[in-house]
């Protein structure tokens, strides 16, 4: 048992000493430090594409051209959703099939959102990393959005 026990020990500072146990992708982190350059002091926010619940209904109200792009699950759309135009539901765990990739469009503002901004900000950032530059989060998404609307704002 103790011979085991050693083994197991000696194994695992082999690993360790050896790199094996923990070990990142260089390039993939080298893409992820460009991506991230810009977001520093007050300008983090736009770096990261965060679009304000203020700025989506504008731009709506402007009749800006703008897809929203709602990542929930499909029991979390079944109670409310996005019904303006072009709107695109895809949840966040089919959002990276080549299929749905292909629903997204490259020439037209995407803004990504789910029930709080959390997921949607995962899935927007790596949206923009894999060549999507056109993507933006809604800050909040659709609590905030909801907080934002009342009668006179959505109208």
């Amino acid at each position: 048992m103790l011979r085991r026990a050693l083994m197991l020990v000696a194994g695992a500072a082999f690993l360790v000493a050896s790199g094996s146990l923990w070990s990142y992708d260089m390039e993939l982190a080298g893409s992820y430090a460009l991506l991230f350059q810009p977001v520093a002091g007050a300008k983090a926010g736009k770096a990261l594409h965060l679009m304000t619940p203020e700025a989506f209904v504008t731009k709506i109200k402007k009749g800006e051209r703008v897809v929203p792009l709602d990542i929930r699950t499909p029991a979390e759309m079944s109670i409310f959703t996005s019904v303006l135009p072009e709107s695109l539901a895809i949840p966040m765990n089919e959002l990276f099939t080549a299929e749905n990739l292909a629903r997204i469009p490259a020439d037209t503002p995407v803004v990504v959102f789910c029930k709080s901004g959390i997921r949607a900000t995962a899935a927007g950032t790596a949206l923009r990393h894999i060549g999507f530059g056109n993507v933006f989060i809604l800050k909040g998404g659709f609590k905030a959005l909801n907080a934002y609307l009342d009668p006179k704002t959505a109208n």
